[in-house]
């Protein structure tokens, strides 16, 4: 496994057969706190590997788990039924065990997308800034019976081994929200084979389906966010925001 030292929010590395993670931000490390509450609690009602990570002095660290991360392996079905199980599990019991409450998270949501209608529609060619408004104030609305979600399931997240689905790592963002935000990338980004493993286990409604599209379409925006906070150049994720308008 070849550990990238790229996150957003948390720097990796192993250390024998342990890896070891530290928050890049002050802000960064209640959630890594709470992830050593959470996934404890969590692992025996997923039928997938999650990291069982436990407290150190500057972050965490778990057992490290084998693979590389997700490309074009047929795992939609077990991926599917991973799906059902996390959003199956009561959410009053995941915030007790410290995973960001539905109320907490949704404030979050609505200061990011503030920043966005503030920061990156702006940006945007002209002809483009209607479509974005839309898309703006089509995600305003999450619905109010809000699952557990992992809320960053793309491919870096979901690790394999041929054709084995041998861990879902980075749990930082997992809160109480849409489960839509989950079917994101598996349904309308991930290759076919996926997709439709995807579906066939999960059997989202044509309302998931929607809001799933909904939130694929905003991911670039959260990349311009970022490579403003840091001074990167914004030129290719505008150019992906567009695109997916």
């Amino acid at each position: 496994m070849t550990i990238d030292d790229n996150g957003w929010d948390s720097r990796a590395w192993t250390d024998g057969h342990w890896l070891y993670r530290e928050p890049r931000r002050p802000e960064v490390t209640p959630r890594l706190q709470a992830e050593a509450v959470l996934l404890p609690w969590l692992a025996p009602h997923l039928p997938l590997p999650v990291p069982v990570p436990e407290l150190t002095a500057s972050g965490v660290r778990h057992r490290l788990l084998l693979g590389q991360p997700l490309e074009d392996a047929p795992v939609g079905e077990a991926l599917g039924r991973f799906l059902c199980a996390l959003h199956g599990v009561d959410p009053v019991e995941a915030v007790k065990h410290s995973a960001e409450d539905y109320e907490t998270a949704q404030a979050d949501r609505r200061a990011v997308q503030a920043r966005m209608a503030a920061e990156v529609l702006p940006r945007l060619p002209a002809a483009y800034r209607a479509r974005g408004e839309d898309l703006l104030a089509e995600v305003a609305e999450v619905p109010s019976d809000g699952r557990l979600i992992h809320a960053d399931l793309g491919p870096e997240h979901i690790l394999v081994t041929d054709t084995q689905v041998t861990g879902v790592i980075d749990w930082t963002d997992a809160h109480i929200g849409d489960p839509a935000l989950d079917l994101a990338w598996l349904l309308h980004g991930a290759p076919r084979v996926i997709a439709e493993g995807v579906a066939r286990t999960y059997s989202p409604t044509p309302y998931l389906r929607d809001r799933a599209r909904a939130w694929h379409r905003l991911g670039p925006w959260y990349a311009v966010l970022h490579a403003l906070d840091h001074n990167h150049p914004t030129a290719e994720p505008l150019a992906s925001v567009t695109a997916r308008l």
